[in-house]
């Protein structure tokens, strides 16, 4: 029985293994097909394997075809897998929901944090990094749909915000985030895509110090095409990448 069992979870692993192989290789197809037809270079839109939930043997496969950037959304669960993930050359960031108290334990240990959506969480994020002796990297993240369920900043409060995170040691404004309402048609989602798009460009056009605006992170499973043909330079995929979770 027990030869059974581990028969049947090998041949799990190597079925999904070969299936994260072919949804990498489509994946980056993909996305290739999108630059070409936004009219800009091969590679300028950088691939982020969304972790979340799927166990490290099958995060070191996919790290071991050659992706180098990964997104955890929570925190426990990031720390919980980091000790087992061969993570040499892999950039790390955290892109869910930050809660002020889980601060301490995630800084030093991302290289970026894409949900900065309070002054009051950068805050504490510059205070946390401080003493650390580090400076930690940061998106501000835009609740483009104004939706309640959602975290994020309404738009006109995001030029404020981000002066005023700017302002603060040991913290970078890199950027920008944003997880638009899930819409059937593809012409209501490029919408949000693209205003998201123009205040991006916008804040970027205003030389704010501190502010370098030079990441768009947008676009998921679903979407990543229409973000990436609306200006995204980052798209975050999971489960194109990685299947639905079996257990």
């Amino acid at each position: 029985m027990m030869e059974k069992s581990l028969s049947e979870l090998e041949q799990y692993r190597a079925q999904r293994c070969h299936d994260i192989e072919e949804n990498y290789k489509q994946i980056l197809d993909n996305i290739a097909r999108a630059e070409a037809a936004r009219g800009v270079d091969e590679g300028s839109v950088k691939f982020m394997a969304v972790t979340k939930t799927v166990e490290p043997y099958f995060i070191n496969h996919a790290l071991s075809l050659g992706i180098d950037l990964i997104g955890e959304n929570r925190v426990q669960e990031l720390m919980g897998k980091k000790p087992e993930l061969n993570l040499e050359g892999v950039d790390v960031h955290l892109i869910g929901h930050l809660q002020t108290n889980k601060v301490k334990q995630v800084v030093g240990e991302v290289s970026t944090i894409q949900s900065v959506d309070s002054v009051k969480v950068a805050k504490e994020i510059s205070k946390v990094s401080e003493a650390k002796g580090i400076t930690t990297n940061v998106l501000v993240e835009v609740n483009i749909g104004e939706e309640e369920s959602k975290s994020g900043l309404e738009t006109n409060l995001l030029l404020e915000t981000c002066h005023e995170i700017a302002e603060l040691p040991n913290i970078k404004v890199e950027g920008l985030m944003a997880i638009p309402p899930i819409c059937e048609e593809s012409a209501k989602v490029r919408e949000f895509f693209a205003q998201m798009y123009k205040l991006f460009i916008d804040i970027y056009s205003k030389n704010i110090d501190n502010i370098n605006m030079h990441i768009l992170s947008m676009g998921m499973s679903s979407d990543y095409e229409d973000a990436i043909l609306e200006g995204a330079n980052l798209v975050r995929v999971g489960s194109s990448l990685f299947g639905a979770r079996i257990y």
